[in-house]
């Protein structure tokens, strides 16, 4: 047996790019050009309220020793900084490694405290940007988490016979059919600490002794964009996995049944096995969902330091403080923290991209 294909195999595979083709430049199009151009735009100290071309950077977004970038004058071709123990104002310039005095140009001779001139900036040194990958990376692990058990509990009981059942799958995917504005904002009313029914039914409970401002509150906001996610998005998998479990041969349980074996045991030797790809591909759809989340936090939080995800991080880089440069930057990380949690989860996961012969 050669390696060589046959005409043929050689045939169908030209055929199946040709088919591929314009799928592939319609992606190129809307996906890979714009990461592209985010990505480039990283590298550059690109302002939205700055008409000049932007200049190249390098890392300088992602981390930097130096002066602060936004002290950069074009014009002069240098970094604007206050020395404020000799209460002078000069121009360093990185090129000569050398400060100028700012109102004369002539060469600074004195002494500069370069210890409080020079300091890291950038991205990976912001605390802020940590803090929104911890709440994202939270988010995802407790959301998704919840989502799989409760979503196989629900397809599990969707699954058996009982009457009515019809009508209860319909009902389910009412939370998931809703847009996520509208939810986010209705919740938002539900969760409002003086409005809010939450509050009213807790307090009727015992269960808590004041009002909660249950997504003003930094403590209490990420826990609640995770019920809020929770709720919208358990029939996405709960639907995915009942359709695996449709799937599954019948006979196999009633060989299990006729053999007297115990019911957990059947779901955990046989059930659970048998889903475990579909369940994998539901847990990586939602991974990439939840790791990118930008509406719900965006919408019900105060978008305070400590409640920012990394998505709104960037779009508050990007728009609120007019710097398009780190905020394509902190896109740019985005994706790559994506990219990394779907590979390790892959590669965890033992699952392979090659169908099976």
């Amino acid at each position: 047996m050669t390696g060589r294909t046959s005409p043929l195999a050689r045939r169908r595979a030209r055929a199946a790019w040709l088919f591929l083709a314009p799928v592939l430049a319609v992606l190129v199009l809307v996906a890979a050009w714009p990461l592209a151009a985010t990505i480039g735009l990283g590298f550059t100290d690109a302002r939205l309220d700055r008409p000049e071309a932007p200049r190249f950077v390098g890392l300088a977004n992602y981390a930097r020793f130096g002066p602060d970038a936004e002290s950069w004058d074009a014009e002069r071709q240098g970094y604007f900084v206050y020395d404020e123990a000799n209460d002078a104002m000069l121009l360093y310039r990185a090129a000569e490694d050398a400060f100028y005095d700012w109102d004369t140009g002539a060469p600074h001779a004195g002494p500069v405290d370069r210890a409080a001139l020079f300091q890291w900036h950038g991205i990976l040194t912001d605390p802020v940007w940590w803090r929104s990958v911890w709440n994202t990376a939270l988010f995802t692990v407790v959301s998704v988490g919840l989502e799989v058990a409760l979503g196989l509990v629900i397809a599990l009981a969707l699954h058996a016979h009982m009457p009515g059942r019809g009508l209860v799958r319909a009902a389910i995917l009412i939370p998931w059919a809703i847009p996520t504005v509208v939810s986010a904002q209705m919740w938002g009313w539900m969760l409002h600490d003086q409005v809010g029914v939450v509050n009213e039914i807790l307090l009727g409970l015992g269960l808590i002794g004041e009002r909660l401002a249950w997504t003003a509150d930094d403590a209490t906001a990420i826990w609640a964009v995770v019920a809020v996610d929770v709720w919208k998005t358990t029939p996405f998998m709960a639907l995915l996995l009942l359709a695996a479990l449709q799937m599954l041969p019948e006979e196999v349980f009633e060989a299990g049944r006729l053999d007297g074996v115990h019911p957990l045991k059947m779901f955990w030797r046989v059930t659970l096995p048998l889903i475990r790809p579909a369940l994998m591909v539901a847990v990586i759809f939602r991974l990439l969902d939840a790791l990118r989340v930008f509406d719900l936090f965006y919408l019900l939080t105060s978008n305070s330091d400590r409640t920012l995800a990394m998505s709104v991080y960037a779009r508050r880089e990007m728009i609120e403080f007019q710097d398009l440069g780190r905020g394509s930057a902190a896109a740019t990380l985005v994706f790559l923290v994506i990219a990394g949690f779907t590979a390790a989860y892959v590669a965890l996961g033992r699952m392979t991209l090659e169908p099976e012969r």
